[in-house]
């Protein structure tokens, strides 16, 4: 108060100024001014589609999401020096007069950026060119999973895939077929019922299998055809056979392979069958110390009409794979601790990868065709780290197997297409993969199916339609 009362007529003065300037201030604050150099894509022409380069064509932009689309274009435009004409905002334009739009070999379609220039902004757009030509191949973009695995966004893992029980499994198209040691035994589930997550387990007639350090250990489904072997051991080597699953088994082998020169001791860790759809073709049985692949030629699905023993390669593991590539003497034979080889039906060495080329635990590697364009799966073993994933690759250049693999090796490498099933690390990876072509009413390949399977990771199933032409 003291203060106060002693404050002069000036500083009384002064005092008043000051509020009344803090006060103009707060009611008056500087407003936002708008600045003329926009950056807007209106609208966008091109000026030289066609063979002759005289079809204007018009395209669609989404501001949004700062894309183009065209209409697909006559594939004899010259894309190298495409031209457009640009609706823009008020002294805005384009960053080029021409762009080239380079198409890599075999696909239909190209992405670039452009940009609306107004100095000192830009704004850019993602303008994709597609051309009016034939496509080929699966569209992954579109594939429908039915997942039964651990992967977090399917199904629960399927409950047979626990404690090391379930070490092979199998799928034709119509089943996949469940080989376990696990509560309810070995049995099939229709694919048309999994589709609808419907779980119907259909129990193979097992009374009369015995024998074995285990009864039964792999499997494989082949044209509603199952089949079944134990794991041999010191007691003998069986395998069982099934059309009608309520009936007994076939026992279509039944012999103790101490007693085949040249084999080992203990087959029954992986089995691979290559049958054609007359049912001939071979089984193939590597034994746990890798040490050679019998092979059992069959006939008619049922009669085994000769067993060899083949050479194997170093490092193929006692989860190997021997898989034949159709319509060729070429087999792809992997393990989860081997690079992937060529090798003929005899398994004499044709050719071999580069360890690095793809994950050195993929396993059950396979070869097809689909749609003309030519695809590797393979599904990573879980030994030492990591899950279960399924890898796809195109490679669709090259003549044959062989150079189809050392064109792939000479590029990118990069898998078209992966998806994990988890699992865990352990000692029994056994890993399975298969595929299966579905055909339209006029025989073309319509959906492409493959499947995808692990020892204590379960299963996926996965539905990928043909590629199509689309606006």
């Amino acid at each position: 108060m003291k203060r106060i009362n002693n404050i002069s007529k000036l500083e009384l003065i002064l005092f008043s100024l000051l509020i009344g300037l803090f006060t103009s201030c707060a009611d008056d604050y500087p407003e936002n001014v708008g600045s003329p150099n926009e950056v807007v894509l209106q609208s966008i022409k091109i000026l030289n589609a066609g063979a002759d380069g005289n079809v204007v064509v018009e395209g669609k932009v989404d501001e949004i999401n700062k894309t183009v689309w065209f209409p697909r274009l006559d594939p004899d435009t010259d894309v190298s020096a495409i031209r457009f004409e640009a609706v823009m905002s008020n002294g805005a334009k384009l960053d080029k007069e021409t762009y080239n739009f380079e198409f890599e070999e075999g696909k239909d379609a190209k992405t670039i950026v452009i940009k609306v220039m107004n100095e000192p902004r830009f704004r850019e757009y993602f303008v994709t060119l597609r051309l009016n030509v034939p496509v080929f191949g699966a569209d992954f973009n579109k594939a429908q999973i039915y997942d039964y695995s651990g992967n977090d966004l399917g199904n629960d893992v399927y409950p047979a895939f626990v404690s090391n029980l379930t070490r092979g499994s199998s799928f034709d198209g119509e089943h996949v077929l469940i080989v376990t040691r696990a509560e309810g035994g070995s049995h099939r589930l229709k694919m048309e019922e999994l589709k609808q997550n419907v779980i119907n387990p259909i129990p193979l007639n097992l009374s009369n299998v015995s024998g074995g350090t285990f009864p039964v250990n792999v499997g494989s489904q082949i044209n509603g055809h199952s089949y079944i072997a134990n794991l041999s051991g010191l007691y003998g080597m069986k395998i069982y056979h099934w059309i009608n699953s309520d009936a007994e088994a076939d026992i279509i082998f039944n012999v103790d392979p101490v007693s085949i020169p040249g084999a080992g001791k203990r087959h029954g860790d992986n089995m691979s069958a290559s049958l054609d759809e007359n049912g001939n073709g071979y089984f193939f049985f590597g034994d746990n110390a890798v040490t050679g692949i019998m092979r059992l030629t069959v006939v008619n699905f049922t009669t085994i009409t000769e067993v060899k023993i083949l050479p194997t390669q170093p490092d193929v593991s006692f989860c190997m794979s021997m898989n034949r590539v159709k319509d060729t003497d070429d087999y792809l034979l992997t393990g989860y601790d081997a690079p992937i080889r060529v090798v003929n039906s005899d398994a004499s060495l044709i050719y071999e990868m580069n360890k690095e080329s793809v994950p050195l635990q993929g396993s059950d590697a396979r070869i097809f065709t689909f749609n003309e364009e030519r695809y590797m799966i393979l599904t990573t073993a879980p030994r030492y780290s990591g899950n279960a994933v399924l890898y796809v690759y195109d490679i669709t250049k090259g003549g044959n197997t062989v150079e189809a693999l050392q064109l792939f090796e000479a590029g990118d490498k990069k898998p078209l297409f992966q998806y994990s099933i988890g699992g865990s690390v352990n000692s029994s990876p056994g890993t399975n993969t298969g595929y299966k072509i579905m055909k339209d009413n006029e025989g073309n390949d319509a959906s492409l199916l493959i499947y995808t399977a692990s020892n204590n990771a379960g299963f996926a199933l996965l539905e990928i339609p043909a590629k199509e032409l689309d606006e």
